[in-house]
């Protein structure tokens, strides 16, 4: 490898960054409580109702593990009871059908924040109650999908791509056209993101597009090249796909940079491309809901997230890239030096962030989608 790699990990369950751990061997490196006593938030801050001394998070998989929650109730006295979504879709819809009151932290994507702000569904952040907001590197100081931060803080961020097992699939995949050029040689042997953006989007940069079109005949166009492949697609789905590829019954899955890097570090027969062509940028965010029962919480949760020691901890035990300069300087430089998690220049610019869009091509998006997964 033209890089020094992370310390290979112990063979075990397949671990992804959307699949929650229910324990972990690892503590929250770096992070010492003895020295850590004092408050997360500034002093004489009120909050909202709720039980004090819990906090309810709705979160991607693998985002919250024991070892966190461990550290931040030793740090503050307050319980975490987390709750999992799949996709953004599905926390939209619990949202937007007043599931807000049941949690203070929730972890949208960046376009489904501004989706959440233009519906009133997240509060206003409150900054001189967060600290160390100075910490996040300047691309996240002023993000296009919420400006100032204003409802929302990164909390870390990644690429999506092509992991393949060399073992059985037909060459390098170095870009997405190898789906469709190498389909009947893959088919039945491929799995893609059960995410209606991202999986359009591929097929959308297929025929030279952006993710974010909103050109009817352009998505169209993306609809059919999709159904081109389709029946050469095992399933789509965003986990569960970890142990067939594995074993050789997968060879190629559209998945996240940070499940791919956890996989190749099980087994050096996988590896993953981000496709020449460019690929979707996403950031993973910290919000508050509008109707959040312990918004006190909510805010000592974010600032312990920003911390660089935590931060920091949870790039090396999850392999995300954190949006977080302070904890980045304090990586060991195989992880600094890893293109896969922090790709080139050259890669992130031919890259794009899903966007939020308007309703009329949404629903079209979702016409679509709907059409290729349930036929």
């Amino acid at each position: 490898m033209p890089y020094p790699p992370p310390p290979r990990r112990q063979r075990c369950s397949a671990v992804t960054r959307r699949r929650f751990l229910q324990s972990s061997a690892a503590m929250v490196a770096g992070v010492s409580m003895a020295n850590c006593r004092q408050n997360l938030t500034q002093p004489g801050a009120g909050g909202s109702g709720g039980d004090p001394s819990t906090l309810h998070i709705y979160t991607w998989a693998n985002y919250v593990d024991d070892s966190l929650t461990a550290a931040f109730t030793e740090r503050t006295g307050i319980r975490v009871v987390v709750d999992i979504f799949d996709s953004n879709e599905i926390m939209l819809t619990k949202m937007q059908a007043g599931g807000g009151g049941a949690y203070s932290i929730l972890y949208p994507s960046d376009y489904v924040v501004s989706e959440m702000v233009d519906t009133g569904l997240l509060a206003k952040l409150d900054r001189s109650r967060l600290v160390g907001l100075e910490n996040l590197k300047d691309q996240w100081q002023n993000p296009a999908y919420d400006p100032g931060n204003a409802h929302s803080i990164p909390f870390n961020w990644g690429t999506t791509g092509l992991l393949y097992n060399r073992d059985v699939t037909p060459g390098r995949p170095e870009d997405w056209i190898f789906l469709w050029d190498n389909k009947e040689a893959l088919s039945r042997r491929i799995t893609m993101l059960d995410d209606m953006r991202e999986t359009l989007g591929v097929a959308l940069k297929t025929l030279g597009y952006s993710y974010n079109t909103t050109d009817p005949a352009q998505i169209e166009a993306a609809y059919a090249q999709l159904r081109e492949l389709q029946p050469h697609i095992a399933a789509f789905k965003t986990t569960g796909f970890e142990n067939e590829i594995l074993a050789g019954d997968l060879s190629v899955a559209m998945t996240y940079s940070s499940d791919a890097i956890a996989l190749t570090l099980e087994d050096d027969r996988l590896d993953y491309v981000i496709p020449a062509s460019g690929t979707s940028l996403w950031t993973d965010t910290l919000a508050i809901p509008s109707s959040a029962p312990n918004v006190d919480a909510a805010y000592q949760w974010m600032n312990f997230l920003l911390e660089p020691e935590v931060a920091q901890a949870a790039v090396e035990r999850l392999f995300f890239a954190t949006a977080n300069q302070a904890a980045f300087n304090l990586l060991p430089d195989a992880l600094r030096s890893n293109p896969h998690l922090y790709p080139p220049e050259a890669v992130l610019a031919n890259s794009e962030g899903i966007q939020s869009i308007d309703t009329a091509s949404n629903d079209l998006f979702d016409r679509f989608w709907t059409e290729i997964t349930s036929a």
